[in-house]
């Protein structure tokens, strides 16, 4: 895909982030906003992944570490074709395969079930291993908070994906500056992100998170890495795409109502059809 159609799929994942939350009534839509875009590269550029076999053993794999954004991962899962968009509508609800945070046996195309903090990312080391073992080739990628990476498990995580030069693993971190209690360097900084994974023997690469063509510059360079992990660090917006949203720690974990639901929408509405003339 190129830049402006990674652009539209963006467009439409923030759409049904907003759609599912309003619908729920309860959700986390800034984190889920500020890696909407890392969510559409991830899955309609950078991964190995068919809807059509989403088992396919030679597949790469995603673990959503920050497993509350979850209504930002089914958005891109949906819009790639894995199940209907109309799903999204059933978010949380009872009965319904997307509940608040990703469970493997009961959605398509989820490779690990998520949500406590600082635990995805073992998971991902543990599948990079596996890979490893089996002399496979696929690639696997995990998507963390900044504010998740207070959790000590983290860094114990990353010190052995180091040890053992896991250079099939790319940990990205939504550095997005918010957690639910406020700014994360408030509440416990985690700076600096990038020195802190250099210190456990990552290749790391600094990145804005809404720049397609960066994306892909770090994305490409992460695969010509050997003998270590890479982590990229995302620079992100809370909220992004969203106006009222943006910036907000207050939207970390509220779902919209009805007025501020109508408002989002027309503002991506409009996002999109601005995308259309280009």
């Amino acid at each position: 895909m190129n830049k402006l159609e990674l652009q539209k799929v963006a467009n439409e994942v923030r759409k049904g982030i907003i759609t599912g939350v309003h619908a729920a009534k309860a959700g986390h839509p800034g984190g889920s906003l500020s890696a909407a875009d890392l969510f559409t590269y991830l899955y309609f550029e950078e991964m190995n992944v068919d809807p059509k076999n989403p088992q396919d053993p030679d597949r790469d794999r995603f673990v959503l570490s920050k497993g509350h954004t979850a209504p930002g991962l089914y958005a891109a899962l949906a819009n790639k074709g894995y199940f209907p968009v109309e799903d999204l509508l059933t978010l949380r609800h009872i009965g319904s395969h997307l509940q608040g945070h990703p469970c493997m046996q009961h959605t398509p195309g989820l490779d690990m079930s998520s949500g406590s903090l600082g635990q995805g990312i073992s998971a991902a080391v543990g599948m990079a291993i596996a890979g490893k073992l089996d002399n496979k080739s696929y690639r696997v990628y995990t998507l963390l908070g900044d504010g998740e990476i207070q959790e000590g498990q983290v860094w114990e995580a990353a010190m052995f994906a180091g040890h053992r030069k896991l250079d099939n693993l790319v940990v990205i971190v939504d550095n997005n500056g918010l957690q639910i209690d406020g700014k994360i360097d408030d509440v416990n900084s985690p700076y600096p992100i990038d020195k802190k994974f250099e210190a456990f023997r990552f290749h790391v690469i600094n990145v804005d998170g809404h720049d397609f063509d960066a994306l892909k510059q770090a994305f490409d360079e992460a695969r010509t890495v050997k003998g270590q992990p890479t982590a990229i660090i995302a620079k992100t917006i809370k909220g992004k795409g969203v106006s009222f949203m943006e910036d907000q720690a207050s939207w970390h974990g509220v779902a919209p109502n009805d007025e501020q639901y109508k408002l989002a929408m027309e503002e991506l509405e409009k996002a999109g059809e601005a995308l259309c003339q280009k």
